[in-house]
């Protein structure tokens, strides 16, 4: 299976684009994430973290 795989990129072009493209999609996901973290507010934090206790 990894023989396929391996021999199917090597014969991609450009492949190089894949993995960056991935890792700016994972950054991207983490960094929105921390955005919407910070802009939360005090009190919904609160609010959240209390509900599993209710």
């Amino acid at each position: 299976m990894f023989k396929f795989i391996k021999q199917y990129a090597e014969t991609m072009t450009n492949a190089a684009i894949y993995p960056l493209v991935s890792l700016m999609i994972f950054f991207g996901f983490f960094v929105l994430l921390l955005v919407m973290v910070k802009k939360m507010r005090k009190g919904h934090i609160d609010h959240m973290s209390q509900i599993p206790l209710d």
